[in-house]
């Protein structure tokens, strides 16, 4: 891998955090034929949440009946996505999902969250409907696309079946977990019930990701107030998943399981996991204090400590990353992040990539660089950077354009929508 990269002029990008989904009628040909009437229904009601959600939001608000008005066309047009992203000079991505499924009960149910008291057979035929049309769209542009499953919670033994038929199908970026909220009647993720997910993982060589965005509990319909609470709060809520694993043994049980938090930001984990390894060591040793009274038994069987399991199986998507972020890097561990453009998100680093990797790179070690950018994660996803580097050496931005500063004065307004570019971020990096 190692001298593939190096031979080139040009950084070979793997973006680790994408979204691609159908548009809603597209999902209709994956559905089975017992769903068409109530699908033809669900179809009807998202295009009244989307009106409504425009009169709160404005014209700009996500488009649940397919038109091009955010993410529009670019979540499902595959040429045009392919010509997007070579222009930012991206060679290879990992796709979550991003449009609503089938059945969704919210606009923005694209993570397989588990309602209370709603129809769960339904909302799985629609997640399995989205998995088979991620499958086919990943087989357009063939060992360029790792897609990610999405599995249903409440249905461990149906989901199982699901992984295994996703490995099958070529989606190598293993599956998506859901997240169960306070208030959602799932149990949590450190509930035994779901070992054998973790277990299938582990055999198939699937990676488990958890993204931002999922896991956030029902904020309310108090519009727009409760849509502010959720950008406030909506990383943290991710966060939850990393120790819910660890300290319910997850991680001692399959060493070999690969785990990713994509787009829940990276400074945030080495002050996270201080408090973890303080915590595991007064649960392990300290029989004066409370945190041993309450978690003696829990991390009795962990052999590692909080840190040691991140450094071992765990891995940071690592959107926008801007450059307050990279001045960290060494905290985190060079080869636990992968890079990240969020395309097609409003808030993703398209059009302007390449200058948001000058910023962030310009003065880092060519070598830390490409790792970061590619080579975690065609290491964890399984690209093939032989199959790429032709590619890669037409597109990719010059090593040398890379290492040119770049002066956030200089760029247009509009690169703000993107957080790597926001002024509180630009620290040196280096």
């Amino acid at each position: 891998m190692t001298r593939i990269l190096d031979e080139l002029d040009r950084y070979l990008l793997i973006t680790a955090d994408t979204h691609a989904g159908s548009s809603p009628e597209g999902y209709g040909p994956y559905l089975e034929r017992k769903w068409q009437d109530d699908y033809q229904g669900w179809l009807e009601q998202s295009r009244q949440l989307a009106q409504v959600m425009r009169q709160v939001m404005g014209e700009r608000s996500i488009g649940v009946d397919g038109d091009p008005d955010l993410d529009g066309d670019r979540n499902w047009n595959s040429a045009r996505r392919l010509r997007e992203t070579e222009a930012d000079g991206v060679v290879a991505e990992v796709i979550f999902p991003n449009t609503s499924p089938p059945f969704a009960p919210t606009m923005m149910s694209e993570f397989g969250e588990a309602e209370v008291g709603k129809d769960h057979e339904r909302r799985w035929a629609g997640l399995r409907a989205s998995n088979r049309w991620l499958a086919d769209f990943c087989q357009e542009a063939p060992g360029r696309r790792a897609g990610i499953a999405q599995i249903f919670l409440p249905y461990v033994k149906e989901s199982i079946e699901e992984i295994r038929w996703a490995k099958e199908a070529g989606l190598t970026g293993g599956i998506l977990l859901p997240g169960a909220p306070p208030g959602s009647s799932v149990e949590p993720l450190y509930a035994p019930v779901y070992e054998p997910i973790f277990a299938v993982c582990e055999e198939l060589e699937m990676p488990i990701n958890h993204h931002s965005g999922g896991s956030t509990p029902d904020f309310g319909m108090y519009l727009p107030q409760s849509l502010a609470m959720f950008m406030l709060e909506v990383t943290w809520w991710a966060h939850r998943a990393l120790w819910h694993l660890m300290f319910s043994g997850v991680f001692e049980r399959h060493p070999d399981l690969q785990f990713v938090l994509t787009e829940t930001g990276v400074d945030w984990a080495p002050g996270a996991l201080e408090k973890l390894d303080q915590f595991f060591h007064r649960m392990k040793t300290n029989d004066q204090c409370s945190e041993y009274i309450f978690g003696a038994p829990t991390v009795a069987k962990m052999s590692l400590t909080p840190s040691e399991y991140f450094a071992r199986q765990c891995h940071i998507g690592a959107s926008f990353f801007p450059p307050k972020e990279c001045a960290r890097r060494h905290e985190v561990g060079v080869d636990r992040i992968m890079w990240g453009t969020d395309y097609p998100h409003v808030e993703g680093s398209h059009p302007y990539t390449r200058e948001l990797l000058r910023l962030t790179f310009a003065g880092v070690d060519e070598s830390e660089i490409q790792q970061m950018v590619a080579g975690n994660a065609a290491r964890l996803y399984g690209f093939d950077l032989e199959q790429l580097a032709p590619l890669a050496a037409k597109v990719g931005p010059t090593k040398a354009e890379i290492a040119v500063p770049l002066d956030p004065a200089d760029l247009p307004p509009e690169v703000h929508k993107c957080p790597g570019f926001a002024p509180h971020n630009q620290v040196t990096a280096a």
